[in-house]
């Protein structure tokens, strides 16, 4: 059983392409995506559709729930080009878009083999907002899985590839398709990096591993693709593809 893991694709159309190219080529069994897919970015559209199509599971970001609760993302940050980027995303939602995310799940859980499971989430199993980082103190962490285990436990949120053994527990970061970070930014403005990440998980005779990936991305249709919109961020994100 070989599981890809993909996440905070941020309405990057053509590093989403990319990267599932790399998953025909590697070849999976299944493509599990951990959350916010439609925001920030130049092309929510063509993102929700591609998901549509694959029909794999949808973990629910946070970012896809600002989609369904206006509200929400005041409570996550003031910072207004982000503010405003989100609404501009969910004014080019259609209802069918909406629906669509509302089946995202909060949390899944899969059997590699007969052994292994795999535990999903975006940010941890306790909310969808919070920070599972390399350096997160294991007593905070055992507070933030809420007593889940599993084999293999995999959240996305912080734009970071990350891998590390928890109390037996391998924890890992696929990292972001659409907008992957250079390091940490706890809110700050980041620096992205050239190519998009994702993760493959894969189970055999009671065996594991876990393999974090790194697919190159055309800039020149990256910055095509930003310059057909009239994103808040468009300007911020053509400064790193120009």
């Amino acid at each position: 059983m070989r599981v890809a893991l993909i996440s905070d694709l941020h309405a990057n159309a053509v590093a989403l392409a990319a990267v599932l190219e790399d998953i025909e080529r590697v070849g999976v069994d299944e493509v599990i995506c951990l959350g916010d897919v439609a925001t920030l970015g130049p092309r929510p559209d063509i993102v929700l559709d591609t998901l549509r199509q694959l029909g794999c599971t949808c973990i629910l970001g946070n970012h896809d729930e600002f989609m369904l609760d206006a509200q929400l993302i005041h409570t996550y940050t003031e910072a207004p080009v982000v503010v405003d980027a989100v609404d501009w995303c969910r004014n080019r939602l259609s209802l069918s878009d909406l629906d669509f995310i509302r089946t995202f799940k909060k949390t899944f859980e899969v059997a590699l083999d007969g052994k292994a499971k795999l535990f999903l989430f975006h940010g941890s199993p306790r909310s969808n907002m919070e920070d599972l980082l390399a350096t997160t103190p294991a007593d905070l962490l055992d507070e933030m899985l809420c007593g889940h285990t599993a084999t293999v436990m995999s959240g996305g949120h912080t734009h970071i590839q990350m891998m590390r053994q928890h109390r037996g527990i391998l924890v890992v970061n696929p990292g972001s398709v659409g907008l992957p970070f250079k390091e940490y930014v706890a809110g700050r403005a980041p620096t992205l990096l050239d190519h998009a990440e994702y993760a493959t998980v894969s189970a055999e005779d009671g065996g594991v591993s876990v393999q974090l990936h790194r697919v190159a991305v055309d800039h020149t249709a990256m910055a095509d693709a930003i310059k057909s919109t009239d994103n808040p961020l468009r300007d911020m994100l053509l400064q790193h593809y120009e």
